[in-house]
């Protein structure tokens, strides 16, 4: 593996006290990318053209319009993204109006000759083709990928430090595991990126580390369920008050809740 520049973020996330250290650099990713979304990017053509054929997801929507910044850039990004896929889909329209109109106006018996001909319907070959722009728009989101793309290099950098640093082996598996996600991204590099006895090397200490801390959460949750028994009411909550929310980050990942 080449040596990396991300080393320094990914010690400092397993410094913390947390479910996943990944996690942790994922939130100071995403809070960086919401700032550059409406900070520098602003004077940056080509993330712009981006941003306009992409857009974002229902939460990095929601995440930008809560930031309370002045709005005036959120407004343009907007703006421009919102004209482009307004193109994409009356130009997809406009394409086959002509012939949309006048197979609104056949009847039964020229749908009939079509199907048994082996000829698509107007209709069904613009709905695929809005379709197709539809899916593509809500299955892409700026934040998301630029996040993404960074999250795989620390993903990387982590198996990079475990098998160059003896100190951060020891660190990582006496840590508290990881998140689902992030345990397969993990998983998915290793797989890719290790020789077998390496990989080996890798599953064993990953494993172990991840099986033993799913089972500690579990039983977080399990006895946080188990205090509203009445026979429970006098007896000690243990590590269970917030079970219910360190767990749904164990199985999903970086979430805000409380």
């Amino acid at each position: 593996m080449k040596e990396h520049i991300y080393t320094i973020p990914v010690t400092e996330a397993f410094e913390q006290e947390c479910e996943c250290p990944l996690c942790f650099c994922q939130r100071n990713l995403e809070g960086d990318a919401l700032e550059y979304e409406l900070g520098a990017a602003m004077m940056e053509p080509d993330h712009r053209i981006g941003t306009n054929q992409s857009g974002f997801c229902t939460r990095h929507y929601e995440n930008l319009y809560n930031m309370q910044k002045n709005r005036l850039p959120y407004g343009l990004i907007l703006d421009t993204h919102m004209e482009e896929q307004n193109r994409l889909i009356a130009e997809a329209y406009r394409a086959v109006g002509d012939r949309l109109a006048k197979e609104s106006m056949d009847g039964l018996l020229d749908a009939m000759k079509d199907k048994l001909a082996g000829r698509k319907r107007t209709a069904d070959l613009l709905t695929a083709d809005l379709l197709g722009i539809l899916t593509r728009l809500l299955g892409d989101c700026a934040i998301c990928t630029r996040v993404a793309n960074t999250m795989n290099q620390f993903a990387d950098t982590v198996i990079y430090l475990f098998f160059r640093e003896p100190d951060f082996r020891l660190k990582l598996e006496a840590g508290k595991g990881f998140c689902i996600p992030h345990f397969k991204l993990l998983l998915e590099l290793g797989d890719e990126t290790l020789s077998v006895q390496k990989k080996a090397m890798w599953l064993r200490s990953l494993l172990p580390l991840q099986i033993e801390n799913l089972g500690r959460m579990q039983t977080d949750v399990h006895w946080f369920t188990q205090m509203f028994d009445h026979r429970n009411k006098d007896a000690d909550w243990k590590n269970s008050r917030d079970a219910l929310a360190r767990a749904i980050q164990k199985l999903g990942g970086p979430m805000d809740v409380d």
